[in-house]
């Protein structure tokens, strides 16, 4: 419906939207397509799902369990000495920092489905962020890790030209990948197991990439312009679509991409490095120079990532031994640090974010956390912190012990 005809309605039908959304819900869940009514009422399944609804079709397409689900046996962190210290809120991450010693790693899948519709918008008030969707040949969409339809795909749709067309195709792209920690954990490792399969030549690479994405590709041997990518106002149709399913703190993954980048084989590891975050915009340490007058006595190098080239970060990472960084992106750059290195994260407990305890566990790496408090009247992402120094003093002295690699362990 075109918005002068909306505003039609509204004058003289009360709650006229509403009333049009449930009768498009009701009538596309009765079998009606979509488009019809502007895409609202899409249907979301899972990619298991839409497989066992079509069991048994061979024209439906093809699954491939990768790495079946398990779960993990990891290490508390250093500094602590029970689960119960830890916090068992889930939040926004689907599990919690006293679930990652028994963290379930989720299915690693690959499928091929036919005559997909793929969609995209970004989001200004949201730093611009990127989000995909698919739509299936029976115009569902798959519900994937940030992959999922939502109203603005369903408004971009019925703005949108004619979808552009490709044969086939592979596509590996969630939602903020432009982001230095989502392209590092969740977008590297799909693409070094494509690399490994042999299965690179028909990827898709978004058009808008930072000099760090491009950096990353350059180290491995890939050359991003000779990859094929999507016109950003157009959606695109595929008549033989690869898609990708993936934990983005499975252990088999994450380690790819140290392996890919020699980070094992490199010098045995002698830095002590800290992070700073005093250019951020957000999550700064308020007492930084405190913590730093703890730090530089001990050896430690204050580095800022967002000066350093791609490849300079990989190199500072694969001779570092001893990682400290308030919560932050930069703390990913763990992945390129030899196996064993001791992280130190300065985190708020009571925002209670898992994922770089659950990255140090992937990767073998000791990890250890500083407890800070948040400050400030806004989100809780956009928080400064700080942390109290004997926080971390107590810790330091555990990194300059030796550290023990530990095989992957999964049952």
């Amino acid at each position: 419906m075109t918005s002068q005809g909306q505003g039609f309605l509204d004058r003289f039908v009360p709650n006229a939207q509403a009333k049009w959304d449930r009768v498009a819900a009701a009538s596309v869940k009765r079998g009606a397509p979509p488009r019809w009514f502007g895409y609202r009422g899409v249907i979301r399944e899972s990619v298991p799902e839409y497989f066992g609804r079509h069991s048994g079709d061979t024209t439906a397409g093809h699954y491939e369990t990768v790495h079946p689900e398990a779960v993990a046996s990891n290490p508390l962190p250093d500094n602590f000495s029970s689960p119960d210290e830890l916090p068992d809120d889930r939040g926004w991450w689907g599990y919690s920092f006293r679930d990652v010693p028994h963290r379930i790693s989720g299915e690693t899948f690959m499928a091929t489905v036919p005559d997909c519709l793929i969609t995209w918008y970004r989001n200004p008030e949201q730093e611009n962020d990127f989000y995909p969707a698919i739509l299936n040949r029976d115009s569902r969409a798959f519900d994937m890790r940030e992959v999922r339809f939502r109203p603005m795909h369903a408004e971009t749709l019925r703005q949108s030209p004619e979808p552009a067309r490709l044969k086939r195709a592979t596509w590996f792209i969630e939602r903020v990948y432009h982001n230095h920690s989502h392209w590092l954990t969740a977008h590297l490792p799909k693409l070094l197991l494509l690399r490994e399969k042999g299965m690179l030549d028909q990827v898709i690479l978004p058009p808008e990439r930072s000099a760090a994405i491009d950096g990353c590709l350059r180290m491995l041997g890939l050359k991003p312009e000779q990859f094929q990518t999507y016109d950003p106002a157009r959606p695109l149709f595929v008549e033989e679509l690869t898609i990708m399913g993936t934990d983005r703190f499975r252990p088999e993954l994450l380690r790819m991409v140290p392996q890919a980048f020699g980070i094992n084989e490199a010098v045995k590891p002698h830095r002590k490095v800290f992070i700073s975050r005093l250019h951020a915009a957000r999550r700064r340490l308020v007492n930084e120079e405190e913590i730093w007058a703890l730090l530089e006595p001990q050896g430690f190098e204050r580095v800022l990532m967002e000066n350093m080239t791609f490849e300079d970060q990989v190199r500072l990472m694969s001779e570092t031994a001893v990682l400290v960084a308030p919560h932050g992106a930069g703390l990913t750059n763990m992945l390129f640090c030899p196996e064993g290195a001791h992280i130190v994260e300065i985190a708020d407990l009571s925002f209670p974010n898992p994922n770089f305890y659950a990255l140090a566990s992937a990767l073998g790496h000791r990890y250890s956390l500083a407890r800070a408090e948040s400050l400030g009247d806004v989100h809780p992402l956009e928080k400064d912190l700080k942390v109290d120094p004997s926080r971390v003093t107590e810790i330091l002295p555990r990194t300059d012990r030796p550290s023990a690699t530990r095989p992957l362990e999964h049952s």
